[in-house]
């Protein structure tokens, strides 16, 4: 009743806090935050979209890379990604250090779950979820892939794009 009244009263939610975007709007921020990492890899990876998933108050955008990040290559990508988070101010949550499926998951300073995850055969996973915020509708996100869509394809390909540094087999 009293979580009741709150809402009623004064629109709060995430534990007492006002909802200050909906779901729509969390998407195209949690876009924003991927576009800025994909934008600061140099050399640039290319990537496709993965699904876009909602939850009761919630979304979560994906991309896959369809680079080809070798296994020689592998920590320097996490590093690249790693310094730059921390240096827009990304609060680290933990660090997976398995050389198999090694991980970074980290927060913004707006309450976003970051994460990067290598996968099978050097593919990168990029999942931004957003905290609770108001219901809406959600649209597919409208930043194109640098690369081919693969619209209607799920899941998506193993890494295919070969890249003469990420790929390479030296560190």
């Amino acid at each position: 009743m009293a979580l009741l009244l709150c809402v009623a009263m004064s629109g709060c939610v995430n534990g007492g806090k006002r909802a200050v975007m909906d779901m729509q709007e969390a998407g195209d921020r949690a876009d924003s935050i991927m576009d800025a990492v994909l934008g600061h890899i140099d050399p640039a990876v290319q990537w496709a979209h993965a699904p876009t998933t909602t939850g009761t108050c919630d979304v979560t955008r994906r991309r896959t890379v369809m680079t080809i990040v070798s296994e020689a290559r592998r920590g320097s990508f996490l590093g690249l990604v790693d310094r730059f988070w921390r240096k827009s101010g990304y609060r680290i949550k933990a660090i997976n250090n398995d050389v198999d499926v090694p991980a970074i998951y980290t927060q913004t300073k707006d309450g976003f779950g970051v994460s990067l995850i290598i996968g099978y055969e050097g593919q990168a996973f990029f999942e931004v979820d957003s905290p609770c915020v108001n219901e809406s509708e959600v649209a597919e996100s409208t930043t194109p892939p640098n690369g081919p869509a693969y619209e209607g394809v799920y899941p998506l390909p193993r890494p295919n794009v070969h890249s003469d540094f990420w790929s390479a087999g030296t560190p």
